[in-house]
């Protein structure tokens, strides 16, 4: 038994339907990429509100009139006000690691890289004095609040100390720093004077305040040098 040969009929057909799948599947698509490029406007507009008003002081209907969208366009694209909240926080993450974090990497390891987790993480805060830090900022917000937001913050303040422990432990173990130095210890002084920086800087405007904090980390170093 053969099979019959498809008709000529059949495959102009044929063509038709792959033109159609395929325009859908461009259409598609570009429906996709709009609707990453309205998300990411709309994180843009929330982070840059955040950063002066705080996780709470972000609103659905504030943002939408930034953007001259629609409330409904918003929420479109984050559920509630709590998800846009954790989304936010997850952002401001993942610039910081692109500021400060990846840049240092390229660093030796040891002391060099710790430097300019250090440095990096200085100028960050240095920016941030008119505007403010998420971090810090939802850490005031949200420390006595339990729930998914201060559940995101607390994830991502760890995540970024231990990548500080791991830099001290670095810094040990290539004979930099010495061997009985608590890496615990090192990293809270250098989120200390982060802190107080951001304090001295923001709050009481010291514009002594970057000095103190680097000569702060150059003693904090020498004491524990080989």
């Amino acid at each position: 038994m053969t099979l019959a040969a498809p008709s000529q009929s059949a495959k102009p057909e044929e063509g038709r339907r792959t033109r159609v799948a395929s325009s859908a599947g461009v259409r598609a698509v570009r429906a996709l990429h709009k609707g990453q490029q309205t998300r990411a406007a709309i994180l843009d507009a929330a982070l840059a509100l955040a950063a002066p008003v705080g996780l709470e002081g972000l609103s659905i209907g504030a943002i939408a009139e930034v953007l001259g969208m629609s409330k409904s366009g918003v929420f479109a694209h984050f559920g509630s006000r709590e998800d846009l909240q954790i989304a936010v926080v997850r952002e401001y993450h993942q610039r910081f690691e692109r500021d400060v974090f990846y840049p240092a990497l390229k660093q030796p390891r040891g002391l060099p890289r710790l430097r300019a987790l250090f440095d990096l993480w200085v100028r960050q805060t240095a920016l941030e004095i008119d505007s403010g830090c998420v971090y810090i900022s939802g850490a005031v917000e949200f420390d006595d609040r339990p729930g998914p937001v201060r559940d995101e913050l607390v994830q991502t303040v760890n995540t970024w100390q231990a990548a500080m422990r791991r830099a001290v432990q670095t810094a040990i173990a290539q004979g930099h720093l010495r061997p009985e130095a608590d890496p615990h210890q090192i990293a809270f002084e250098i989120h200390g004077l982060i802190l107080a920086l951001h304090y001295d800087a923001r709050f009481l405007r010291n514009p002594q305040g970057l000095q103190h904090a680097r000569q702060g980390f150059e003693n904090l170093l020498a004491r524990h040098h080989c």
